[in-house]
């Protein structure tokens, strides 16, 4: 992505060519300190990801599920969030089709 103070991203068209594509995850801003992206999730194919280096918020922009993490299951509905700490084993579950806005604190290592 270029290196500007500010520019604009399309998080509706990205969790549209998603859903499209039957799922997955797509970043939509990469800066050093930050990243963002969008995931979706569609049943029956189960949320694989592995925990992370870097601490995460999740925003619900549609759909409903559960996110497990670390045995603590939370419910979340559209326009919910939750924190996920850098390291803790977590998965979404109990979804049909889960569209998610992501944030890592700094670029996501893959």
């Amino acid at each position: 992505m270029a290196d500007t103070a500010a520019h604009p991203f399309d998080v509706e068209a990205t969790r549209v060519a998603l859903v499209e594509r039957g799922g997955g995850y797509e970043v939509v801003h990469s800066s050093p300190g930050l990243e963002i992206g969008v995931y979706v999730l569609v049943a029956p194919e189960p949320d694989r990801q592995q925990p992370h280096d870097e601490d995460e918020v999740y925003v619900v922009l549609e759909g409903s599920g559960v996110l497990e993490v670390e045995g603590n299951a939370t419910p979340l509905s559209e326009g919910m969030a939750l924190f996920v700490a850098a390291g803790a084993e977590h998965r979404f579950t109990s979804y049909e089709q889960l569209a998610l806005l992501v944030v890592f604190n700094g670029p996501h290592s893959r």
